[in-house]
């Protein structure tokens, strides 16, 4: 087949079959042919050929019964038969008597739907009162009278999780019961009270100078205590000991909490790389990694909140709950006990009445069993400073905290009132 140089032969897919002398014309489906050059012969493309030998193949010749030539008449053969008008108007009347039927169905199954539809709900009604099962204790929301809701004004923010502040201080409460202490310094051989005062003021010295949040320096002794209750420690080795729970309470509780090398640093390189993270997994391992412990200073703020005190008073809560840090007799003391006792303080030391229904409500503490502690902490305020345990006093003597150091203690006379 000869096809003008420089120009590729055109192919096409077979098209559908249109009527005689439309080969040619522009449509949707159909492909013009490309014309040739003036002089040249004329080309014939092979969508004519495909559609020749189609058409083709629907010319059938007849033959007659006695003769094997064909006929002279050629006749072209339909392939698509015409229906009988008759049939097809049987059909139409059939159709229609089924679709009579159907729909006679469909309307008798959907009364009967209606019927189901209407006894089920008269069941339902007869069986409401005796098929609501009573809520479990713990899925119910909790019951605050409301002379004691002090989360009510805050439910615009989620930020105070309103719905769950009662109930997330209930639970860190109950885990007191996990973390209780004992006087651990009697079994300790090389170790004393004191050293643990030192090791305590120099840890509120790293909080402070990293500019840590003050639940990391309350968890950072509380592991430090509970690690020494269960393991024997060397003089040489307290220090590593107190880095090292200030390090894991940072991972803990702090965004951005100092590196492995800011801890060594402040040892002043007392200690290796390797030594530190070898103390790390051995207090993780004592702990049995469980490591949030309940720490006095989350309970005051909540107990705070409780009489609306300003931040002046809570800081002088503060005051008083840090410096019992140092001392080993508030060790064995619950953190929310120690707590409650320290607001007590901070409200008569600034007149501002003593322990409410509300606290008493939220804490679960009476005046009975805050008075023993009450009169602890007023034992160590009135007693003579240690100069070399002076970090907690100058810190809270600064402006930034009120200067509540500076702050005279309330007398014992005023305080056994507030305890009556």
């Amino acid at each position: 087949m000869p096809f003008s140089r420089g120009k590729k032969p055109t192919t096409s897919k077979i098209p559908k079959l249109h009527p005689k002398g439309l080969e040619n014309q522009d449509g949707p489906q159909t492909k013009r042919s490309s014309s040739s050059p003036q002089g040249a012969p004329k080309k014939r493309t092979a969508f004519v050929d495909i559609t020749n030998a189609v058409s083709q193949c629907f010319l059938a010749p007849r033959f007659d019964s006695d003769d094997v030539r064909p006929a002279h008449k050629i006749e072209l053969s339909n392939p698509i038969k015409k229906k009988d008008p008759v049939k097809k108007l049987q059909k139409k009347v059939s159709v229609l008597s089924k679709n009579d039927v159907n729909s006679k169905s469909v309307i008798n199954s959907e009364d009967k739907l209606e019927e189901l539809k209407n006894a089920e709900f008269k069941i339902e009604k007869l069986e409401e009162p005796s098929s609501k099962a009573p809520i479990p204790p713990h899925l119910q929301p909790p019951e605050i009278p409301p002379e004691f809701d002090i989360d009510s004004e805050h439910l615009s923010d989620s930020t105070h999780t309103v719905e769950y502040a009662k109930d997330i201080f209930d639970y860190l409460k109950s885990r007191e019961e996990t973390f209780v202490l004992h006087d651990y310094m009697a079994d300790q051989s090389n170790l004393n009270s004191n050293m643990r005062a030192i090791l305590v003021d120099w840890l509120v010295e790293v909080q402070e100078n990293f500019e840590l949040n003050h639940e990391t320096l309350y968890l950072a002794v509380k592991m430090t205590d509970h690690y020494l209750a269960v393991s024997q420690a060397k003089r040489e080795s307290l220090q590593l000991i107190g880095s090292t729970a200030m390090l894991i309470a940072s991972k803990f509780e702090e965004r951005a909490p100092p590196c492995l090398d800011d801890f060594l640093y402040i040892c002043d390189d007392a200690y290796k790389r390797s030594q530190l993270i070898t103390m790390e997994i051995s207090i993780l391992q004592a702990l049995n990694f469980d490591i949030n412990i309940p720490v006095p200073y989350r309970f005051l703020r909540r107990y705070a909140k409780c009489v609306n005190a300003g931040m002046d008073t809570l800081t002088l809560a503060r005051f008083v709950c840090e410096l019992s840090l140092l001392e080993m007799e508030f060790v064995p003391v619950r953190a929310s006990l120690l707590a409650s006792a320290c607001v007590l303080i901070a409200l008569v030391t600034k007149d501002l009445g003593g322990w409410t229904k509300c606290l008493e409500f939220h804490s679960g503490y009476s005046l009975e069993d805050l008075a023993p502690v009450v009169r602890k902490l007023h034992e160590m305020l009135i007693s003579p400073p240690d100069s070399k345990l002076a970090v907690v006093r100058s810190k809270y003597a600064h402006k930034v905290f009120f200067e509540v150091a500076l702050i005279p203690t309330v007398s014992l006379e005023t305080l056994e009132r507030f305890l009556k």
